[in-house]
């Protein structure tokens, strides 16, 4: 589980079949890092294989690359978001991240203000619906907020403050660009309790469907 709060920058290097070299020695968690720790690489969740002089070794599935864009950081030099695993007691400065991309989105356009960074993005069908305005969003693994989104949540904005915009790689996006988005998991589980399209239900004994006469006959018919 993680936080969205990125804590370091590494850069991706091909090591091997289906294994992935994260050049990161300079991370503050550096010290720390051992073998089996999950690391959030660009919001992907990474076990730890090894570690070596300048970073650490992991593993990547066939699954991982298909629904990711780490593939496409290997062979350009581009930055990746960094971010170790909570431990118990941690502050929850973000929202929770379980590092499971849902698809990738794709950079729009990039705003400033007075105060922020406005950047946009546009997203799928199958996870537009838990794009909600003030709901939460990763992006690239960085923990945002929905600023303002279209009514079928395909286009969103998001407002990032100077610190994060400078100490991630969200500075580095031009349009077109491909990321890696996590939707808020508590809005996927609400969806298959309500059984909404793309979310059935694989029990034996699966619950009842959430409708207005349900709702009357458990006492919520004054709603």
């Amino acid at each position: 589980m993680f936080t969205g709060l990125i804590q370091g920058l590494g850069y991706l290097q091909p090591q091997g079949q289906q294994q992935i070299l994260v050049k990161c020695e300079a991370v503050p968690f550096w010290d720390t890092l051992a073998i089996g720790d999950s690391v959030a690489v660009d919001g992907v969740c990474l076990t730890v294989e090894t570690l070596v002089a300048q970073g650490f070794v992991v593993s990547v599935s066939p699954e991982t690359v298909q629904r990711t864009t780490l593939s496409q950081r290997l062979y350009t030099h581009q930055a990746v978001n960094l971010e170790p695993a909570l431990s118990v007691g941690d502050r929850l400065g973000g929202h929770f991240v379980t590092g499971h991309i849902d698809e990738v989105g794709v950079f729009q356009e990039l705003q400033q203000t007075k105060t922020s960074w406005e950047l946009s993005f546009t997203v799928p069908d199958a996870i537009a619906r838990f794009i909600i305005p003030k709901g939460s969003v990763a992006i690239n693994g960085v923990s945002l907020t929905v600023a303002d989104c279209d009514d079928n949540g395909n286009h969103f904005k998001v407002a990032v403050i100077p610190h994060s915009f400078a100490n991630t790689n969200l500075q580095d996006l031009n349009p077109g660009d491909q990321v890696n988005i996590e939707t808020d998991v508590l809005g996927k589980y609400v969806a298959k309790l309500l059984r909404l399209p793309g979310h059935s239900s694989t029990t034996t004994d699966p619950l009842p469907e959430i409708t207005t006469e349900f709702l009357t006959t458990h006492g919520f018919g004054n709603l």
